[in-house]
């Protein structure tokens, strides 16, 4: 699983912009300093967005492994259901 989150680093501390869900208290961390006059935002989030993406699309290719699937007519109802659109 690799997860996201912005934090700011200050006096030794890393101080996280929101808490992490579903991750165990003890969950092993990479982390990426950033040079501020050299991020732009927007590009930042695209590539943070892109990241998550691609973690999501592993995780489907790991379910689709250990058979963790179901029939495509189920996806389609719960979705025409979720987004109000008639079948």
């Amino acid at each position: 699983m690799i997860k996201t989150i912005e934090g700011i680093y200050q006096d030794g501390e890393i101080h996280l912009t929101q808490l992490p869900q579903d991750v165990s208290d003890r969950s092993q961390v990479l982390v990426t300093f950033l040079d501020p006059a050299k991020i732009d935002p927007t590009k930042l989030r695209q590539l943070i967005d892109q990241l998550e993406t691609i973690a999501g699309i592993g995780q489907g290719f790991e379910d689709l492994n250990a058979g963790k699937t179901r029939p495509i007519e189920d996806f389609v109802q719960e979705m025409q259901q979720k987004y109000d659109i008639s079948g």
